[in-house]
């Protein structure tokens, strides 16, 4: 060993021996134990208090900095606070629809159902078929009532033009007649002033106001057939309108059977998912049988049922977000349609009733419709689906939009 080594082991860096250092250390490991049985040995030099001066110093950055970290929580425990106060929301929400049964409006046996369970379809798209043979078999009688309907009209037409035709007939013999009658009183008259002359015998003369007489009856018979055929165009006038009514009542009948076969192709009325699908193929089916539930897509809205505290400012028009708990990474822009006029429990089938026993406060729920702005089409929402609704309530910019908008 050199004597720079020697030396080295036994000087530390700060020039005290090796020996000094331990028992320094000792002396520190003997405080630390006392300190934790609760007795303090009495202070050396080294450990003197502090100065006041420096335990001032640290007290007030200390002081500060707690104040600072105050302010920081106060101010941002009012941005919190001043952003909430603008929205009011509930996990008490879900998604409702005017879902209805759809059912035949005739009876029969189905021969087609080209739709599945869940399918989204269009409007006028076929949902199911029924067995047509029975009312295309009514369509061609109710067409061949028609037809018949029609021809008697026409034969009816016919004979009112027939005896048109024989009133005429009638009217030239009574004109024929009355020419007659007008020469046989001529000469009926002109033999009775022969016959009183003695020009010419009675009997001659007699036999001629005999023809007169004749002639005047075949008059009144000619005009008497004459009425009797315009009185034959009335009768037939009224048959002809009998036989429109009918007419009339025939093409209702056609109408209907023509109505009865467009009602064997069951078609949806608007957009929207088949759900709860009954129908096969082979059924029978009556008027007015369910066949499945059809949810249409565009009448879906929200009903939100917020706490009647949370109404103060509420108004048709606000809007909201919503995220549906299926979809929760999705957030679906909506507005406030309308307020209940009312609590839920009102329109209940057993209506809570306040006037009797004990009573008990309770904040009501009252249902709040929010309609959605844009539906989307890449995901299925129904009626019963679970909702979180947030309404802005009051419109103006809160202190922490404003802080972001600067920033």
């Amino acid at each position: 060993m050199t004597a720079s080594n020697a030396t080295s082991t036994l000087f530390t860096s700060d020039g005290r021996t090796a020996g000094q250092s331990l028992i320094e250390r000792g002396l520190l490991l003997l405080k630390e134990r006392e300190k934790a049985k609760g007795h303090v040995p009495p202070l050396g030099e080294a450990d003197q208090p502090a100065k006041p001066s420096r335990i001032n110093g640290r007290l007030v950055r200390r002081g500060s900095l707690a104040a600072l970290i105050a302010a920081a929580l106060a101010g941002a425990a009012y941005l919190y606070w001043d952003n909430a106060a603008r929205y009011e929301s509930t996990d008490d929400a879900f998604i409702a629809a005017r879902q209805f049964s759809i059912a035949p409006k005739v009876s029969g046996y189905i021969s087609a159902v080209p739709v599945t369970d869940n399918q989204h379809v269009k409007a006028g798209q076929v949902i199911a078929r029924i067995d047509d043979r029975d009312y295309r078999t009514a369509l061609a009688q109710a067409q061949a009532q028609v037809a018949a309907a029609q021809a008697s009209i026409s034969n009816i037409d016919a004979q009112i033009n027939v005896q048109k035709a024989q009133v005429a007939q009638a009217g030239a013999q009574v004109e024929q007649n009355k020419a007659s009658l007008a020469f046989d009183e001529i000469q009926a008259k002109r033999y009775d002033m022969l016959a009183r002359e003695n020009a010419i015998a009675l009997q001659t003369a007699q036999q001629n106001d005999t023809a007169l007489v004749q002639q005047q009856a075949s008059l009144d018979t000619a005009k008497a057939g004459v009425t009797a055929a315009q009185r034959q165009i009335t009768a037939l006038i009224a048959q002809r309108g009998s036989a429109q009514a009918n007419l009339a009542n025939a093409l209702a009948q056609l109408k209907q059977a023509e109505l009865n076969l467009s009602y064997t192709t069951i078609t949806a009325a608007q957009a929207g998912r088949v759900t709860n699908l009954s129908a096969a193929v082979g059924q029978f089916v009556s008027a007015g049988t369910a066949l499945s539930s059809f949810v249409p897509q565009e009448e879906t809205w929200v009903n939100a049922n917020f706490k009647e505290i949370q109404l103060d400012r509420m108004r048709p028009g606000d809007a909201v977000t919503l995220r549906v708990d299926a979809y929760p990474e999705r957030a679906l822009q909506g507005h406030v349609a309308s307020v209940q006029a009312g609590s839920g429990t009102a329109f209940s089938l057993l209506p809570s009733e306040n006037a009797t026993g004990n009573y008990v406060k309770i904040v009501q729920r009252v249902p709040v419709k929010i309609t959605i702005d844009d539906l989307p089409k890449d995901v299925t929402l129904g009626p019963g689906m679970s909702v979180s609704p947030v309404v802005r309530v009051n419109s103006s910019p809160s202190l922490y939009e404003n802080l972001r908008s600067w920033l």
